[in-house]
């Protein structure tokens, strides 16, 4: 039997109880439904060994298989034709999301250079976070002489929360670090 993630021990022995004070069932206290890693390609057709070194990335990192999105039509401006590769993204639920938000919380984001915390403008509105990261050498499993080139990656953390005020002290008690404006 596999054991939980640590994570997820700690949001049901101590956030879970702390949050349950101001709501009137246990089932209304948000929580985390998944964690969706986005990256955007625009060079598509021309050259399939950055998709597969980013399907590769993102497998490493997440311990997930990565899925490549296409284009549903043509556009002549952006030289896109449709079903062309434009983007890779991995979706994380269970105890992939918990053990990635641990490692994301714990081991990437204090190595950022500089690094003063994540905004907290960027709610939707609907109790979810949106935050982009500009490399992914942030993360341990990802070394520097295996990449051929530095490329980001959008993080989209969707929680049960209807309010983003619950949304931002759900992420709070699980240690993400906001800027405080």
């Amino acid at each position: 039997m596999k054991s939980k993630p640590r994570l997820y021990d700690y949001y049901l022995n101590k956030i879970h109880p702390d949050l349950c004070d101001g709501y009137n069932h246990p089932y209304e206290v948000p929580k985390l439904n998944k964690i969706v890693l986005n990256r955007g390609i625009g060079i598509g057709d021309k050259n399939m060994k950055v998709f597969e070194s980013s399907l590769q990335e993102f497998q490493t990192i997440t311990a997930q298989k990565a899925l490549i999105h296409y284009s549903r039509k043509s556009i002549a401006g952006f030289h896109l034709r449709k079903k062309m590769p434009v983007g890779i993204a991995v979706t994380l639920r269970r105890h992939f999301m918990y053990s990635f938000l641990d490692r994301l919380i714990n081991l990437a984001l204090p190595r950022l250079r500089d690094f003063a915390g994540l905004s907290a403008q960027s709610f939707d509105g609907c109790g979810n976070y949106n935050f982009g990261l500009n490399e992914q050498l942030m993360f341990p499993e990802i070394r520097y002489d295996q990449i051929d080139q530095i490329r980001g990656m959008d993080i989209c953390i969707v929680t049960s929360a209807c309010t983003d005020r619950e949304a931002r002290v759900l992420l709070e008690a699980f240690g993400l670090p906001f800027r405080d404006f």
